[in-house]
């Protein structure tokens, strides 16, 4: 069946893709646009001006607000109609998110409600547990959570301990175990628990409500940031779980675990669009009301500088989201096509975008720590200040990098999981890389430059393709088993495909943007992608130096060498003209307009 796949996840590395196969913010439509609409009026009235409350953690009140949200609909976007939902299509549901993700501890506790805290019921759950606790779930009448992680076994889900038995009359298993950094935990009503039954060495999954005997928390944790998020320890002490609340199959728990973790991942990268957008309208306003030397500081080209990086990143990162769900949402329309169970067969969608799943959470991550960190700075000795809005923004973001499966750990995912579909021959990695090693010999000074804007940049992009797969195949050649001890060359693999997975991705959203509104329109945009590529270039070089002189040597070297030199070249632009314009557009608009 993979074989048909419209378009599979990691592709993008062997292969080339048009404008035309890929979705843009440009093209919401007017039952989306009304949608998020509906999210930002919530967000305005009813959370940004109760932040100091949520931070407080009033008794009730992250309760109260996702019983409204519930009432506005919000948390039913994904859910089916026969549960009480909308059965939106995942980049609605995305774009949610990107809304909502303004709303700092408030996102994080609805992020985990509709994504975590539900789906792994309604993609798992038999048809009598998703009608108990999926419309229930849907309106908020119910929220829920997840537990997953342990105190030793953090990043290593699998080593958790927690176990669970079957009580002697076999109605019950009985659960034993601890887990920690739990969301919502204070005032959720369902989790879905993972334990291991008897000696099994995967684990298995439960739905646990609050009401079960044999359940008990810890006070609130004090946090550095998303203070206002409810994070508790859960104990269970013979923890009394029905035998018909086991979700899913026996042994199946890690398998759910991790599909689930590929949906928060990329939901996360819609999260933190929204706020970098939020940060950046800040910074701006900031900027446009801030005086010295008798002018405003959105005068320097220091700031403006500031400004337009914010802006390239917070674009480059939305460009490759809304990509990546559109393609999820045809993944997800072909295998349940194709397939018996429409949630596992959902799941499965989630797995084939697992790489892009865990680009989205890195790259979106490091793009809001640097947008909130360049908030700061915009606003000098105010940015240090809590009376300032930035001081929460810098805090909250922090988490984002060790949500989901750390920033190291997906940077590892990228890169084992497109090495494994090449070994099983569902990726040609290989075969493209000995292709372009057996061309390195003949190469000449690298020209690409032409007549054609999109053409020269798909030039560019395509040489950052055929690097990366020059170097996955000589590590590989080299390394063989020993490569998943040589972490340092692996997270330059990683970042070098993330550069090159959101460059092609603005690059066709530019592309395709000017073909609807006109090539007149997208002229500001290509300054964006003219700074990224440009950046991008001296970046990829530099990684690939470094895994170079890490361990190659003589003729190999020498090949390598040769490669890097042709394949990052990229023309010279000016940079200062670049990011000035995208800057004095931010700055007359005074709000993030791109």
């Amino acid at each position: 069946m993979e074989q048909n796949i419209p378009i599979k996840g990691g592709e993008f590395l062997v292969k080339d893709i048009s404008p035309e196969q890929i979705f843009i913010p440009e093209e919401f439509n007017e039952e989306q646009k009304m949608i998020g609409q509906s999210c930002q009026d919530f967000l305005e009235t009813e959370v940004l001006t109760n932040l100091d409350r949520i931070d407080a953690q009033e008794e009730g009140l992250m309760r109260d607000l996702l019983t409204k949200t519930g009432e506005l609909g919000l948390l039913a976007i994904s859910i089916p109609e026969e549960y009480g939902g909308f059965e939106q299509s995942f980049v609605t549901a995305m774009y949610t998110c990107e809304v909502l993700g303004a709303g700092f501890s408030y996102a994080v506790a609805y992020s985990c409600h509709t994504g975590i805290g539900t789906l792994p019921i309604l993609y798992y759950g038999n048809e009598e547990q998703k009608q108990k606790y999926i419309p229930k779930l849907a309106t908020g009448e119910w929220v829920g959570a997840y537990c997953l992680t342990e105190p030793g076994a953090g990043s290593d889900a699998n080593a958790g301990t927690t176990k669970a038995t079957l009580s002697e009359d076999g109605k019950y298993y009985l659960l034993n175990g601890q887990k920690m950094w739990i969301t919502n935990a204070g005032f959720a009503d369902v989790f879905t628990v993972f334990a291991k039954i008897d000696n099994d060495r995967v684990l298995s999954a439960f739905i646990v409500e609050r009401t079960f005997p044999g359940l008990t928390f810890n006070p609130e944790e004090k946090k550095m940031g998303i203070k206002g998020s409810s994070t508790r320890q859960i104990f269970f002490n013979d923890c009394q779980v029905p035998v018909g609340n086991l979700l899913g199959k026996r042994g199946e728990g890690f398998r759910i675990a991790l599909n689930i973790l590929h949906m928060g991942r990329i939901k996360l990268g819609a999260n933190v669009i929204g706020a970098a957008k939020l940060a950046i309208n800040h910074s701006v306003q900031y900027a446009n009301e801030r005086k010295q030397f008798n002018c405003l500081i959105s005068e320097f080209g220091a700031i403006k500088y500031k400004l337009a990086e914010q802006v390239i990143r917070t674009f480059v990162t939305e460009s490759a989201v809304y990509r990546a769900s559109e393609d999820l949402d045809k993944a997800i329309q072909f295998y349940v096509a194709h397939g018996e169970d429409k949630g596992r067969d959902t799941m499965e969608a989630f797995n084939q975008f697992a790489i892009e799943a865990a680009v989205m959470k890195v790259f979106g991550s490091e793009m809001l720590d640097y947008v909130v960190d360049e908030a700061v700075q915009i606003h000098g000795g105010m940015g240090f200040s809590a009376e300032m809005p930035v001081d929460r923004a810098y805090r909250d973001s922090r988490i984002n990098r060790i949500f989901e499966g750390t920033n190291e750990i997906n940077k590892l995912l990228v890169v084992d999981t497109i090495l494994k579909r090449g070994a099983k021959g569902e990726l040609p990695l290989m075969s493209e890389a000995q292709k372009i090693l057996d061309e390195i010999p003949g190469l000449k000074q690298a020209e690409v430059s032409g007549d054609d804007y999109f053409e020269t940049k798909k030039t560019c992009i395509r040489n950052f393709k055929k690097l990366a797969l020059v170097l996955i195949k000589i590590i590989s050649d080299t390394f063989a088993r020993t490569l998943i001890q040589e972490q340092e060359i692996l997270n330059n693999i990683s970042d070098i495909i993330m550069l090159i997975y959101a460059g092609e991705s603005t690059m066709l959203r530019i592309q395709k943007a000017g073909q609807i509104k006109g090539e007149e329109s997208a002229k500001l945009h290509c300054n964006i992608l003219d700074v990224f590529v440009y950046d991008a270039s001296a970046r990829i070089r530099k990684l690939a130096l470094d895994i170079v002189f890490s361990f190659a040597s003589g003729d190999i070297r020498n090949v390598l060498l040769k490669a890097i030199d042709h394949f990052t070249h990229v023309d010279g632009i000016n940079v200062r003209d670049a990011r000035r314009g995208i800057a004095d557009m931010l700055i007359s608009e005074n709000r993030y307009c791109f």
